[in-house]
């Protein structure tokens, strides 16, 4: 009888290491689409955007309300690029926020450069949002958008927030927000950033 009991243990052991390198095996393949879907839409993103005349006043200083322009990349909106230095991202950005999306590319969760409210979403996937705890203090942010226009930003605070706090997520004065799941997936990363002229 025990070594019946033995057995049928060792079997239930062997399923679930199965079923772990399985979900790994996913996991890893799910990210490595991810970063070549985003590298994609960041080459033909990039060939689209078109250097500013230095001497133009943009639009959105004259109209801080207008909605931000796009451009169309495989049938996906982008409203522009953004570049992390210290861990060596540079990602194009959809224009509106929903979970297929995010495999993609990060995504505008709400907000706009032009009004200093922009907050963008994307998954944990070490190619996309993975890194951002290792963000300092001071580490500058970069967001091109679909016009060309430039802006530049820096990290002033790294909070962790519970899943359900979506209002304290778009809380506070920040210019941009960049925020993801952390490793264990029960908590959020929000990386709050601030203009520098």
């Amino acid at each position: 009888m025990k070594a019946k009991v033995g057995k049928i243990f060792i079997s239930i052991g062997i399923l679930l290491i199965a079923a772990a390198i399985i979900l790994s095996v996913v996991t890893i393949l799910q990210a490595y689409r991810a970063e070549k879907n985003a590298q994609a839409l960041l080459a033909q993103m990039e060939s689209q955007i078109g250097a500013m005349d230095c001497y133009y006043i943009p639009d959105y200083v004259l109209n801080p309300d207008m909605e931000m322009p796009t451009v169309e990349i495989d049938g996906e909106l982008c409203i522009g690029i953004l570049e992390i230095p210290s861990i060596e991202r540079k990602l194009p950005v959809i224009s509106d926020w929903e979970y297929d999306k995010l495999r993609i590319a990060p995504c505008r969760y709400s907000g706009s450069a032009y009004k200093g409210d922009l907050i963008i979403a994307a998954h944990n996937y070490d190619a996309h949002f993975g890194q951002l705890t290792s963000l300092d203090l001071y580490d500058k942010v970069l967001f091109t958008d679909a016009s060309g226009n430039k802006f530049s930003y820096e990290v002033v605070s790294i909070e962790v927030l519970e899943p359900e706090d979506v209002e304290e997520m778009k809380a506070g004065e920040w210019d941009l927000t960049l925020f993801t799941c952390d490793s264990s997936i029960t908590k959020r990363i929000a990386v709050r950033c601030m203009h520098t002229r």
